[in-house]
Parts: C-alpha cells; sequence; structure tokens
C-alpha cells in the first residue's frame, strides 16, 4: 500500500500558523471560563455562566472560519479584537498584554499571509 506524503514548505506553514495560533488563542480564552466552577456552586448552577464565559473564545473560532480563505478578515477582525480589549482593559496594562498581545500577533500573520497570496496572484 502506497503511502502519500505532503512535503512541509514555508508557505504552508505560514498558511496554516495565523489559523492555528488563533485556535490557540480560544482554547486559552477558555480556559478562564472555567472559574466559574470555584465558588461552590452546583454544575447546573454554574453552566449558565460558563456559557457566557465561553462568548469570546466562540467569537474567536468564528472569526477563523471566516477567515479561512479570505486571509485580509481575519488580520481585520483580530485587529478590531485586540483594539477593543486593549480600551475596555486600559487599566490593566497586564491584561492587555497577555489577551491583546497574542489577538495582535494573529492579526498580523493573517495579514502578512494575505499580502503573500495577493502578491502571488499578482504574480
Amino acid at each position: 500500500m502506497a503511502t502519500t506524503t505532503i512535503a512541509a514548505s514555508p508557505e504552508k506553514a505560514w498558511l496554516w500558523a495565523p489559523r492555528l495560533l488563533a485556535l490557540a488563542v480560544s482554547l486559552f480564552l477558555g480556559v478562564f471560563s472555567l472559574d466559574v466552577f470555584s465558588d461552590g456552586r452546583s454544575f447546573f448552577e454554574a453552566l449558565p455562566d460558563f456559557l457566557m464565559h465561553l462568548v469570546p473564545a466562540a467569537i474567536v473560532i468564528a472569526i477563523v472560519a471566516l477567515a479561512w480563505r479570505r486571509e485580509w478578515i481575519g488580520g481585520v477582525a483580530f485587529t478590531a479584537l485586540a483594539a477593543a480589549y486593549a480600551i475596555v482593559a486600559r487599566d490593566h496594562v497586564s491584561w492587555i498584554a497577555v489577551i491583546s498581545g497574542p489577538l495582535a500577533l494573529v492579526a498580523v500573520l493573517y495579514l502578512w499571509v494575505s499580502t503573500r497570496r495577493q502578491k502571488q496572484a499578482a504574480a
């Protein structure tokens, strides 16, 4: 039985980098939702709060889905998320670094991939 191998290339790595990092950011944001279970409430009492705390992670996943073929959407959306969080948490610089930093990095990667794709299409 023959197997097919896909050659790893830097182009493929750069293409997947923003998507995978965005999913990692989503998981990171999702971890924060687990703190609702530490209040001593039952599972069913804490469930609505848990689901509400998962909304930011779901938004990130939705943006990844929207930007799957159009990377510029991811660049713009993640830039907006990073800026919005920085404004909301302006009194907590460390929070901004931990949340907006990865969001901004994902935005830069999406924009870079989008630019490279446009240059390849024009060539």
